[in-house]
């Protein structure tokens, strides 16, 4: 980003941002004020998504996706200005995911941004998709940094310290499979249809989470990495080996994955709250603990990793469940806070397949994964 001071509307005045998001197989628009008193307010946050055309594959095809994207951005960026009773000109700049993701589907939403912030002769904003979800809790309500973030999802699985806006500290990440893949993956195994994260918590709500006995991935092991590859594997061999399974053992099977992705999350967080409190001795309070991204939106992982961190001194805070999964809201809400400190990016800012939200970290201790979806960074 280009660092500039800020100027003095962005010191004194409100300002407003259009958000574009297309990383996956949600297209979205949204268009965020913040206020000088630092209050933000969602002027418009619309969401169009792809189920129906990604279902009969089981999982996203990443070229129905970014086709679908090409189609529809420019309509809901129109819609999302018309909602908000707001044209191009009372913008102050334009916002638009531009990594990680499926590079396709990135490059709708980073080049119809480009476009017009050309046109309409506004600063773009190219945000990290990361840190969209890093931020997302603070669309509505207040995290002072330092804080401590789980980011959980379909594509990562990170354990990071969030200092301030833009400055991230990587403490763990996953050394294959992210925790929404194991969800999914899981989910399409057993035949639960699409999307499968919460098709199997809808079966799991039925099932004996007892029944099944599956491993915690890296219980024992130090540090506050993730493996979800293992967990993944047991739950297809047992499945493989019951014969004509029933709608209860499927309940039963679920539940079990379910509690498993949880208590390894709650483990694994656990340990980064010692280091967190380490770091920040001078934290009063319960700190903050911040959980974003689509897992987010379970309940029985919110259920446990709030648990935790009241036992640990810590607060759950995570965004209301239309914010977990992707959405143009963050991604406003992150061009905003990047525009009020004067970061502003070129035309010739690049579509990522993969960008890091802590990249230092990433670059000396790489987690490389061997899924579908490829390294995990």
């Amino acid at each position: 980003m280009d660092l500039a001071p800020p100027s003095p509307k962005t010191q004194a005045s409100s300002l407003t941002v259009l958000g574009l998001e297309s990383s996956c197989d949600e297209t979205a628009a949204a268009i965020l004020r913040r206020h000088a008193t630092g209050e933000v307010e969602v002027l418009a946050d619309l969401v169009l998504g792809q189920t129906e055309a990604h279902a009969p594959f089981g999982g996203v095809v990443p070229e129905i996706a970014a086709r679908a994207h090409a189609e529809a951005i420019d309509g809901l960026a129109a819609a999302a200005l018309q909602e908000a009773g707001l044209t191009l000109a009372d913008m102050d700049g334009i916002a638009a995911t531009s990594g990680p993701g499926l590079i396709g589907g990135v490059m709708a939403a980073l080049m119809t941004a480009k476009g017009l912030a050309l046109g309409a002769g506004k600063p773009l904003i190219a945000v990290n998709h990361l840190e969209g979800h890093a931020l997302s809790p603070r669309l509505s309500q207040s995290a002072e940094f330092p804080y401590l973030l789980l980011l959980v999802s379909g594509g990562h699985t990170q354990l990071l310290i969030a200092e301030d806006v833009g400055v991230y500290h990587r403490l763990g990440s996953t050394i294959d499979d992210a925790a929404g893949e194991a969800f999914d993956k899981t989910a399409k195994v057993m035949g639960l249809g699409f999307p499968g994260g919460p098709a199997l918590e809808r079966c799991a709500a039925r099932g004996d989470a007892s029944r099944f006995d599956l491993p915690v991935p890296m219980k024992t092991k130090p540090g506050c990495d993730f493996s979800f590859a293992g967990l993944k594997t047991a739950a297809r061999q047992i499945w493989d080996g019951l014969e004509q399974p029933g709608e209860q053992e499927k309940a039963d099977l679920a539940a079990s994955v379910q509690q498993a992705i949880a208590r390894a999350l709650a483990a694994r967080s656990k340990r980064a709250m010692s280091l967190f409190r380490e770091r920040y001795p001078g934290v009063i309070g319960p700190a903050p603990f911040i959980v974003a991204g689509g897992v987010a939106a379970n309940g029985t992982v919110r259920s446990m990793l709030s648990e935790t961190a009241a036992a640990e001194g810590f607060e759950l805070i995570a965004p209301p469940m239309k914010w977990c999964t992707d959405n143009a809201a963050m991604i406003a809400l992150a061009g905003l806070e990047h525009l009020a400190r004067g970061q502003t990016d070129g035309l010739d800012a690049p579509a990522r397949a993969r960008w890091p939200l802590d990249a230092s970290s990433a670059k000396l201790d790489p987690a490389i994964g061997s899924g579908r979806k490829g390294p995990k960074a």
